[in-house]
């Protein structure tokens, strides 16, 4: 199916509420926005409430019945969760942004680097899908949960937090050798 046509059936699909089109958008989407908005002071959580309101806006334009998408889906969902993260940084004073400052950034250009990044992701959950238990556990508790290692030490039962800072490090040099030797083998 080409990409435009793969577009169509997605909207169409979110259109009549199936749940296959709406998890697709989600599947295709949600990395690149969790990246935008945990590297712009936000968290996963953050990240997932903030698509979960882009998803609203985008199934009530495509309710109205008016919608035209004038960009890849990807794009137009980038563009308003950008906006909505930075309206909410806003309001929590995190950010301070003159009014429509965010219509001067080229959102093609940022859009590049961020199916880079985009990409990127996708291989280190690869690579954390292969790091194996309790590595990747421990590693989502410190870097995700943002866990200090006093509470990530009670939780795995080591002594201490230098036992579990030690263990840390070691699933740290784990992950990036496995992510390096498949990043590899996915870039030219």
């Amino acid at each position: 199916m080409k990409a435009e046509q793969h577009q169509i059936a997605l909207l169409q699909g979110l259109a009549r509420n199936d749940r296959k089109a709406i998890e697709t958008i989600y599947k295709e989407n949600f990395n690149l926005i969790q990246a935008l908005v945990v590297n712009n002071n936000g968290s996963a959580e953050d990240a997932k409430d903030i698509f979960q309101e882009a998803m609203i806006v985008l199934y009530q334009k495509v309710q109205s019945g008016s919608f035209e998408l004038n960009c890849q889906l990807k794009t137009f969902v980038y563009s308003v969760c950008r906006r909505l993260w930075l309206k909410r940084l806003m309001q929590q004073s995190k950010y301070s942004l003159h009014e429509n400052t965010e219509d001067f950034v080229l959102v093609d250009e940022e859009m590049e680097e961020h199916e880079k990044r985009d990409n990127e992701f996708t291989v280190m959950e690869k690579a954390m899908g292969s790091l194996g238990e309790p590595c990747k556990s421990l590693l989502e508790a410190f870097y995700l949960q943002k866990k200090n290692m006093q509470e990530i030490a009670g939780t795995f039962g080591y002594t201490n937090a230098e036992n579990a800072k030690t263990q840390k490090y070691k699933c740290l040099m784990r992950l990036k050798k496995i992510f390096f030797t498949q990043y590899k083998n996915v870039t030219p």
